[in-house]
């Protein structure tokens, strides 16, 4: 059976979802001030930057920051994050100009629709040639200010918090 373009069209239009408007709170230029702190041995590190955050078609969001990255000098990165009605997860990237590194994310909303926390996998920060597991975390604690906080899975079984952000929305 032949299927017309309009056809196919009709099909690959997809509708935004709850999920997909939960994303849309992200949207917005952002300040963000960071801690980050790579060992119980060192001193944390403060750094500042700034993230505009777009929609791409109600489903996706992409989120660009430009600051300071505590040990790498000035960054840019780039965050997308949708969410997939089959899989019933939110998937999304982050990339930096920092490192060649594509970071793939899954991962799911609490029930209170408050908290947002995302699965990867990524290169081990002990220097050493393996990969660990990470969480990130994005909490609203208001419509103008989140918090992203960051975690590895490390060997001793424990989430080990390494790094926090909080966003302040810009008017």
């Amino acid at each position: 059976m032949e299927t017309t373009q309009t056809q196919q069209d009709s099909t690959m239009q997809a509708v935004p979802q709850k999920e997909h408007q939960w994303l849309q709170k992200l949207i917005g230029e952002w300040t963000y001030e960071t801690e980050v702190t790579m060992g119980s041995d060192q001193p944390a590190e403060k750094a500042t930057g700034t993230e505009r955050v777009r929609s791409l078609g109600g489903l996706w969001v992409l989120a660009e920051g430009q600051g300071e990255m505590p040990g790498c000098g000035t960054a840019t990165t780039l965050i997308t994050l949708g969410y997939d009605p089959q899989k019933q997860r939110y998937l999304g990237t982050w990339v930096g100009s920092m490192m060649t590194y594509l970071w793939l994310y899954e991962g799911e909303l609490d029930a209170n629709e408050k908290v947002l926390t995302l699965h990867s996998d990524g290169p081990a920060m002990t220097g050493e040639q393996k990969m660990a597991k990470y969480k990130d975390v994005i909490e609203f604690k208001s419509d103008n200010h989140r918090v992203m906080t960051s975690h590895v899975l490390g060997d001793d079984g424990q989430w080990h918090h390494f790094m926090t952000a909080n966003y302040q929305r810009q008017p």
